[in-house]
């Protein structure tokens, strides 16, 4: 459905995205993962149609985004980090706004109105003056927004960054229903929503992709040996000893803090056990505990977690430090390019990207 190919985006020299390529099929979750400062929001735009790439090329189902970006752009909904809108405004009135703008009639307006204001629980602030709404309700308008022209593709870049957690849960459970009806392409840099929401994970780290796949995938793959966590009550002599000459077993060594490591229990001991390749010594741990009394209080087969993989993808050795703010607005810095200039009209609202109607200005920077 989406398919970015070699998109590399430079402001004089220095390159924000360098020859990105990925594919989002239908009814895809895909979550983009990066630290800050990655190029995961310039390449947004660039997806978006907000901002041109200096290299490569955008198709949104079949169809170039460039060549044709009124037609194509109609096909996407996007929900931006800052959500930009007009707090004078009712929530009726700002979505009857941007219903105007994606060029609706006025009866297929208030259809599309009455199905975001649904599907975003915005029922009971529905005439409330935005400005007096709560962050994650503006969240929600900001998705109603991206949702009213019943786009095929929706691109949400960082959609529950300063909800609490109520809100996080709503806004995740809003995302992951939208995502069984159509494509979706999710930036953030909260591990645990990814593993909730996504499919696929795409990782980025100075603006080139580093690691692609199913996260059960990235981890199998990136986590070497199995390991076994071990516990034991008080501290058994020559434990380690023991457990590394057992079958199966490659090394074994003790937690750098026994008995406050996770999962031990006060008064006992931690081992971490490493497996020899696929073997599973867990059966000849019990047996030699049990032959020399030892009281087992943990036989654990640990599994590499998301966080593990992106830490150990993203980690900078002696990295330069990054620009306050990120490559993305120390780019548009070094070419003049504000976030509302860069992203043209509608760039910081939500919603589609520049509507294709060409009715009014979508540019929605409230004064």
């Amino acid at each position: 459905m989406i398919e970015a190919q070699e998109l590399t985006r430079r402001y004089g020299d220095f390159t924000a995205v360098d020859r990105v390529s990925f594919a989002v099929g239908e009814r895809e979750i895909l979550g983009m993962l990066g630290p800050n400062g990655a190029g995961k929001t310039t390449t947004i735009r660039m997806i978006t149609g907000f901002l041109p790439p200096s290299d490569g090329r955008v198709t949104v189902g079949g169809k170039d985004l460039f060549a044709t970006p009124q037609e194509t752009r109609r096909q996407i909904g996007y929900l931006p980090e800052n959500i930009a809108l007009y707090p004078e405004m009712r929530v009726s009135e700002y979505l009857a706004y941007r219903a105007t703008l994606e060029g609706m009639s006025s009866a297929a307006a208030r259809g599309a109105i009455a199905g975001a204001v649904d599907r975003c629980w915005l029922g009971e602030v529905r005439e409330q003056i935005i400005g007096t709404l709560s962050k994650g309700y503006r969240q929600r308008v900001g998705l109603a927004t991206a949702i009213l022209h019943q786009p095929r593709v929706l691109v949400l870049d960082e959609p529950t960054v300063g909800l609490d957690p109520k809100q996080i849960i709503a806004i995740r459970e809003l995302i992951r229903e939208l995502g069984r009806e159509r494509t979706l392409l999710l930036s953030t840099h909260i591990l645990s929503e990814v593993e909730l929401l996504c499919n696929r994970v795409l990782i980025i780290d100075r603006g080139r992709i580093v690691a692609e796949g199913e996260p059960e995938s990235l981890r199998d793959r990136l986590r070497g040996n199995p390991t076994l966590r071990v516990g034991f009550k008080g501290d058994p002599p020559d434990a380690a000893q023991v457990l590394a000459g057992l079958p199966g077993v490659a090394s074994a060594r003790a937690a750098a803090v026994p008995g406050a490591a996770a999962g031990a229990a006060a008064g006992s001991t931690l081992y971490t056990v490493e497996c020899a390749g696929d073997t599973d010594p867990r059966e000849e741990i019990f047996r030699a505990a049990v032959a020399r009394g030892w009281v087992l209080l943990e036989l654990v087969r640990d599994r590499a977690s998301l966080e593990d993989v992106f830490v150990r993808l993203t980690t900078r050795d002696a990295a330069p430090a990054p620009v306050e703010g990120g490559d993305e607005e120390a780019g548009e810095e070094a070419s003049g390019e504000v976030e509302g200039e860069a992203g043209g009209e509608g760039g910081a609202a939500g919603g589609s990207p520049p509507p294709a109607s060409g009715q009014g200005s979508s540019r929605e920077v409230p004064s």
